[in-house]
């Protein structure tokens, strides 16, 4: 486990949070009037989550936390970044969903709960990638999860990490737990992908940004993600993957197949972009 690069990766983080929200209009209001920024294949994928004890990690700036407990759920959203959890706090009060929010390094946090305190782990878009050791992961949230407890992921595919933005191959499949630095660090995606991820309306907000914080990822290849949940005692019940991206336009030439659903350009074949998992901690 690569602690040292959590920081650095936080402090990448918290710059880059500002910027994303900073295009996103009145999310309070939209929030009041009963909006969502969850995507169907999220709500899919989580079922029914009324009454359920739902942990949100790596939670960013709570907007899908706060969607999930408009679902029914009593939710708690852990980010390990200062200004995200700050902000999605202060959106809870000022639209009036609760919910808890904490401010730590996911395995520092799972590590002090006791146990079997969640009926639904949920983690989405763009998680993995921060995470230097997923079996420690894994662990946690077998070790949080109530007996038929469930983890529900949908994440961007580790091929579509390995393409860089011209879609060439530019990264490896997995890394096996030794990082990636990016001395650009974390950049304004929100920026890129425009309305599609800005459902409260789109603002210019800041501009040209750039992060002065390096980053570091750590790619993980679908054998490594499974693996890390069945060798913590859990039980796949689903797999999934997906030919599309939600929301976010992360490489060049993206086109958008309606829903805010993006495909690669007409000259590509069909490719797996997402991936879809659903893991349970069943009854002994």
């Amino acid at each position: 486990m690569r602690k040292e690069l959590h920081e650095t990766n936080r402090i990448a983080w918290n710059e880059a949070t500002k910027a994303h929200n900073s295009h996103k209009l009145d999310q309070a209001r939209f929030f009041r009037e009963g909006g969502s920024t969850l995507f169907p294949d999220e709500i899919e994928l989580l079922g029914d989550v009324s009454g359920r004890a739902l942990l949100h990690l790596q939670c960013n700036a709570g907007q899908d936390t706060l969607s999930m407990a408009r679902l029914g759920a009593t939710v708690t959203g852990v980010d390990i970044s200062d200004e995200a959890i700050a902000f999605a706090r202060q959106l809870s009060a000022d639209s009036g969903i609760p919910a808890t929010f904490h401010r730590a390094d996911v395995y520092d946090w799972l590590q002090e709960q006791p146990g079997a305190q969640f009926d639904v782990v949920f983690s989405s878009y763009g998680a993995l990638v921060w995470l230097s050791d997923l079996r420690a992961w894994a662990r946690g949230i077998a070790h949080v999860l109530r007996p038929d407890g469930r983890v529900t992921l949908l994440d961007f595919h580790p091929m579509l990490s390995m393409l860089g933005d011209d879609w060439r191959i530019e990264y490896p499949y997995s890394t096996h737990g030794q990082p990636l630095t990016f001395e650009e660090g974390i950049g304004d995606y929100v920026a890129m992908s425009g309305a599609a991820l800005a459902p409260s309306g789109y603002l210019e907000g800041v501009q040209n940004f750039r992060n002065p914080h390096a980053s570091h990822e750590f790619a993980w290849a679908m054998s490594d993600i499974i693996m890390a949940l069945l060798d913590a005692g859990l039980a796949l019940k689903t797999l999934r993957e997906y030919p599309y991206s939600n929301g976010a336009t992360l490489r060049e030439g993206m086109r958008d197949i309606g829903g805010n659903r993006f495909v690669p350009p007409a000259d590509l074949p069909e490719m797996p972009l997402m991936f879809g998992i659903v893991a349970h901690r069943e009854l002994t």
